[in-house]
């Protein structure tokens, strides 16, 4: 029996799964985030070994059992960044076959045909990702608001706090925000709030995006235009990497991954709206499944093994292993 291991490490969290030949999930371990950028590459290393370790114990297995590896990191996001990836990636011990890539291709392989089309992920922040029939990939830069790539859980939070100081300057009606963000974040009033945010004593965190969806869920105008922007940016990801990879005027799958999508329709009907205009043919599909699921399958394509004929008994088998 034949063994492969995935690996998808994001900015919050690390998740390792390791299935059989028959798609079977045979382990499962978690650790915190391991992008570099914020933990360094100790930091990276060590979610590796800790994700490794539990699922090397659950699984019975060792790093020689494995055939095949796969690992989606966050983080990794230029050809430069491949040398220092694969030497953390090395401590595992692994004597298989192994490929790095950027964790926004997890949701790719996992969730679209033979990893076809693209994946639109808004965790954290926002990635965007893409494979053409020929072989082209497509991709945005991954790392937000410098490079206005906006519609992530932290983006979101940085809109609303702007929305909460329209309103204390009065350029717009009062919001609904205002309260949560001050509640929230522990100040006293409106003032108090954007001098310890100026200040630094005072920080924005990516958490703050749910309250906003659930204040644009309840009517509030300030949260409704976030949202709805939010969703018309990650549409604009989305129809930018279609355009590369040859695909806006096909039947391009895009799959929605993340929890920003938890969201539901706040989110994804101006997403919808943006990305149908532009590219009329597309299919819009949340991804069912852990991201781990694609990193897996990337892990069997370096042992010439077709993932795809197993993917949804991996699927299965993992959401039953999560619980």
């Amino acid at each position: 029996m034949k063994y492969f291991l995935g690996i998808d490490v994001g900015a919050s969290k690390t998740h390792a799964l390791i299935v059989n030949e028959d798609g079977k999930c045979v382990g499962f371990g978690r650790a915190g985030g391991g992008n570099h950028q914020t933990v360094g590459y100790d930091g990276l290393e060590s979610v590796l070994q800790e994700s490794f370790g539990q699922v090397c114990q659950i699984s019975g297995l060792n790093a020689s059992d494995i055939s095949g590896a796969g690992f989606g990191i966050g983080g990794y996001d230029f050809p430069s960044d491949r040398e220092l990836h694969l030497k953390a990636i090395s401590i595992l011990g692994l004597s298989c076959p192994v490929e790095v890539v950027n964790d926004g291709m997890n949701g790719l392989l996992a969730g679209a045909t033979r990893g076809i089309g693209v994946n639109v992920t808004a965790g954290s922040s926002n990635n965007c990702r893409g494979r053409g029939k020929n072989g082209k990939e497509g991709r945005i830069v991954g790392n937000g608001i410098m490079f206005g790539e906006f519609g992530g859980a932290y983006e979101i939070a940085a809109r609303g706090l702007q929305m909460v100081n329209y309103a204390w300057i009065k350029r717009i009606k009062p919001t609904a925000l205002t309260r949560i963000y001050i509640e929230t974040l522990g100040a006293k009033d409106e003032l108090d709030l954007m001098e310890g945010l100026s200040n630094s004593q005072y920080h924005l965190f990516h958490h703050l995006a749910l309250k906003v969806t659930e204040a644009a869920r309840a009517g509030d105008g300030a949260a409704l235009e976030v949202a709805q922007w939010a969703g018309e940016e990650l549409g604009w990801l989305a129809v930018s990497v279609a355009r590369q990879i040859e695909m806006e005027n096909e039947e391009v799958e895009i799959i929605l991954s993340g929890s920003v999508f938890e969201a539901g329709s706040i989110i994804t009907e101006s997403m919808r709206k943006v990305v149908l205009k532009q590219c009329p043919q597309a299919k819009l599909i949340r991804l069912d499944g852990p991201p781990a699921v694609g990193a897996v399958i990337l892990g069997m394509e370096q042992a010439s093994f077709d993932g795809y004929s197993v993917r949804d008994v991996i699927i299965r088998t993992a959401k039953e292993t999560l619980g």
